[in-house]
């Protein structure tokens, strides 16, 4: 349970103001449908958080314990880093010929693969022998994260001070990583 609910809170945090969801309000407005928009997110979401739990549980049978933590400490400074920086302009995807689900499952599903939120969940899954419940936490952060922003489209940043929450959860993100990195060199 405590996976689950690391990773919820962590990818949730990641996920603010973060391209997928900003994909997610565009398609919405695009297609003028809300449904079938988060049918694919849930869809393409669980997909890549089973693949990330099931890697993170493969490297745990691989790696020692300590390695697993500075895996793990990378995966939130790396996220925390890459909430600090400057984020790359999202591909609406206009040119793509598909209807609103398949365009917002292939969409999403690439966007979030190889993201940040994949590996804090890896790196997550790596940590515990419950793996599916890291999958399920991931999951479950990515859908608090996007759902509200398919709903409610650009009213979700007049509601929400995205880059102040996102330099916070940078800053917060990356301490959390060099307290695991640290922890994992046993400085502290």
């Amino acid at each position: 349970m405590d996976s689950l609910l690391a990773t919820l809170f962590s990818v949730l945090l990641a996920e603010i103001g973060d391209r997928p969801q900003i994909l997610g309000a565009a398609l919405a407005l695009r297609f003028g449908n809300d449904r079938p928009i988060i049918i694919a997110l849930a869809l393409a979401t669980a997909l890549n958080c089973l693949i990330s739990a099931a890697a993170g549980s493969v490297i745990d049978d691989w790696i020692s314990e300590d390695p697993l933590r500075l895996f793990n400490g990378l995966a939130y400074i790396f996220a925390g880093i890459g909430m600090l920086a400057w984020r790359r302009r999202v591909e609406l995807l206009d040119g793509w010929k598909t209807g609103p689900f398949l365009t917002a499952f292939f969409g999403l599903f690439i966007l979030q693969f190889g993201d940040k939120g994949q590996f804090i969940i890896a790196a997550n899954a790596a940590l515990t022998p419950h793996w599916l419940f890291t999958a399920i936490g991931g999951w479950m952060g990515i859908m608090a994260a996007i759902i509200p922003a398919i709903i409610l489209k650009e009213k979700l940043a007049g509601l929400l001070p995205i880059p102040t929450i996102r330099r916070a959860g940078g800053i917060l993100l990356l301490v959390w990583g060099l307290w695991q990195a640290l922890r994992a060199w046993r400085i502290i």
